[in-house]
């Protein structure tokens, strides 16, 4: 039977001393065969436990190498030394795997993010991994708070799907046949109802249409998935497979839709900056010293925790499609042709760097878009009374872009079955979706939220990559 450990978190919190207890980690560093820095992934900070030497067998004052796994008991107690408050002095030491110091990659040494990228499966190891994903899971844990004091039902949305709900096709199969031979029908195409499920299907893209079947039902519900998208991008704000929050509102629209987005992302951050303090501590200095070799120019107007602050202190700024394509048009970089993709024509699709000159030099705070052409939106917004918008709106926020997407819902059957015909969405296919407006429809709103794009902001990581545990990517699924 396992001995009973405490966690170095809670010894640091409580700072007692005067007691014997059992700690269990890896070793950081082990310093002049008597002072181990331990961690177990509870905090970023390391326990040091003093080793008597001279009474200690040297076969194990040998295996006592950088990454070995090992529990320690001894005696709490206050500690002469600097950089912390108290120590333990060890009696027994095990040492549950040892680690070859001549072989192992993370050595006492800062390492690169691109390096780490090599060695995913260590990498949580690492201080900057530690300080990411113990910040990633209180994002997660405040997504579920915030809706469940609301009174939200939380419904699992399936992974399996036989639609495509952003009409984009940029989705991954799911087929038990033959990839080689697969059987064929009299037309010579591919007979699908010999598949697992007598048709086609893929990896969703969103568990959106299928949320709106709750909220039918249950007013307010919300999804918190996997989502899965084949779009060959190797940008820095792409993954193939990311997780997506996906709430859905009855009796609502695109009002209620923007208060609900800006009151949870404001709950999201606040809870993070009251219970990740060390954390985002660690990873805001980690910040200012990789910024210290950049331009004064290129430098961040705030600190982690200010940029934070800042959003929780500020309304968002509520602008219209239209409203912000003139602000672009009329721009310095657009009228210079300094943005990549020049502005010229009402309609057009916004792009990243507009979406962050919104946000970081227009308005400098957070934007909630709405209003958008009809023709670059999905079939299911809400088409509003000029019939050239929809009741559409993105979030955008500073050093990412959009970080929320969302629209009050088309609820009326005629012009629902209107925009699938234009669109050239199978009606027959999305039969159940049509059902919901013919048998007590209702105003409802809902958005997505990328639930690694958030994890980026509140970490300031620069690429997304780095806060997602295993990524995948175009050409890379490890693990």
């Amino acid at each position: 039977m396992m001995p009973k450990r405490t966690k170095i978190a809670t010894l640091l919190a409580e700072g007692n001393t005067g007691f014997e207890t059992t700690v269990m980690g890896w070793i950081r560093t082990f310093r002049n065969n008597q002072f181990i820095a331990l961690n177990d992934g509870s905090t970023n900070q390391t326990l040091q436990v003093v080793v008597d030497f001279e009474n200690t067998d040297p076969a194990l004052l040998k295996q006592l190498t950088t990454g070995a796994g090992i529990a320690c008991t001894g005696q709490i107690v206050p500690s002469m030394g600097k950089g912390q408050t108290l120590e333990m002095k060890a009696t027994a030491i095990h040492v549950y795997g040892d680690c070859d110091p001549e072989v192992y990659p993370l050595q006492p040494k800062k390492h690169s993010l691109e390096f780490l990228r090599e060695i995913a499966h260590l990498r949580f190891r690492t201080n900057t991994f530690g300080s990411v994903f113990r910040i990633r899971h209180h994002v997660a844990w405040a997504i579920h708070e915030f809706f469940h004091h609301r009174g939200f039902v939380y419904l699992h949305s399936p992974i399996i799907t036989g639609s495509d709900a952003e009409g984009a096709g940029e989705m991954f199969r799911v087929t038990t046949l033959d990839p080689v031979k697969p059987p064929l029908g009299e037309d010579g195409e591919v007979n699908w109802k010999e598949d697992f499920f007598s048709k086609q299907t893929n990896l969703t893209v969103s568990g959106q249409l299928e949320a709106e079947l709750g909220a039918l039902a249950l007013s307010e519900v919300y999804t918190f998935g996997p989502t899965f998208r084949a779009e060959n991008s190797n940008t820095t704000r792409h993954l193939a497979e990311f997780w997506m929050i996906e709430p859905e509102v009855a009796f609502a629209d695109l009002d209620d839709n923007m208060d609900l987005a800006e009151a949870m992302l404001k709950h999201i951050i606040r809870h993070v900056m009251d219970q990740c303090g060390d954390d985002l501590a660690f990873l805001e200095q980690r910040l200012l010293d990789e910024e210290k070799n950049k331009p004064q120019n290129e430098r961040s107007a705030m600190t982690l925790r200010e940029k934070l602050q800042f959003c929780l202190d500020n309304d968002f700024a509520r602008v219209t499609y239209t409203e912000a394509f003139d602000i672009l048009r009329n721009s310095t970089p657009n009228k210079k042709k300094k943005f990549q993709y020049v502005l010229e024509e009402w309609g057009a699709d916004l792009q990243s760097e507009h979406e962050r000159y919104l946000v970081e030099k227009h308005f400098e705070k957070p934007v909630i878009l709405y209003n958008y052409p009809a023709k670059i939106k999905a079939f299911y917004m809400r088409l509003n009374d000029d019939n050239n918008t929809v009741a559409a709106m993105d979030i955008l926020f500073p050093g990412i872009g959009e970080i929320v997407g969302g629209s009050q819902r088309e609820e009326r059957y005629d012009v629902l079955r209107r925009k699938m015909a234009d669109m050239h969405i199978p009606e027959e296919e999305m039969q159940w979706y049509l059902d919901t407006r013919k048998f007590g429809t209702v105003p409802h709103a809902g958005y997505g939220l990328g639930f690694e794009r958030l994890v980026l902001f509140v970490t300031g990581m620069t690429n997304i990559r780095d806060v997602i545990p295993f990524p995948r990517y175009p050409g890379y699924a490890a693990f």
